[in-house]
């Protein structure tokens, strides 16, 4: 158990001390994305960058007709806490959108039902078929023509403003 240990650990660190030499260049292409590789990029507008404490190699001079072409200072580097908590803030603002999105395809899909269950009970009102309300008692009894009228009334505006 020890030795595997041992193996594992030293493992890692070989891994870790390869990755930590490790240069990488920055440059821009044709559609203005930012590309890192560990390779030189096509063209002049490449600045390489180096990972762990190597000190980088000098960006190559370019010059055009006799005069030097000057790089912008590139942009100040951002630490690991920052990457971490803007990908946290990206991770959480993609939850809170699916979680919008899903309540709101919750609420049209209820909306959806509702509208439909108001055109049928609206259609089955104006073809005279025998509907019942509860009274006072809670008792079943059957709608006479003034109640199946102010039912259809309610139906109707209920289905101009769910059913749109």
């Amino acid at each position: 158990m020890k030795r595997l240990l041992i193996i594992a650990f030293a493992m890692t660190s070989t891994a870790a001390s390869l990755c930590v030499q490790a240069q990488t260049y920055q440059w821009k292409d044709a559609n203005g994305r930012t590309i890192i590789s560990d390779t030189p990029g096509p063209g002049a507008a490449k600045s390489p960058r180096s990972t762990g404490n190597a000190a980088p190699a000098p960006a190559p001079a370019a010059e055009k007709a006799g005069e030097a072409v000057k790089a912008a200072p590139p942009p100040p580097q951002k630490s690991i806490a920052d990457l971490n908590l803007e990908f946290k803030k990206r991770q959480q603002d993609a939850k809170e959108k699916a979680d919008k999105e899903a309540k709101d395809q919750a609420a049209r899909a209820e909306n959806q039902e509702n509208c439909e269950r108001a055109r049928r009970t609206l259609t089955a009102l104006q073809n005279g078929q025998p509907m019942a309300q509860l009274n006072e008692k809670g008792e079943s009894q059957l709608m006479d023509n003034s109640q199946r009228e102010q039912e259809m009334e309610r139906a109707r505006r209920f289905v101009t403003e769910a059913c749109r």
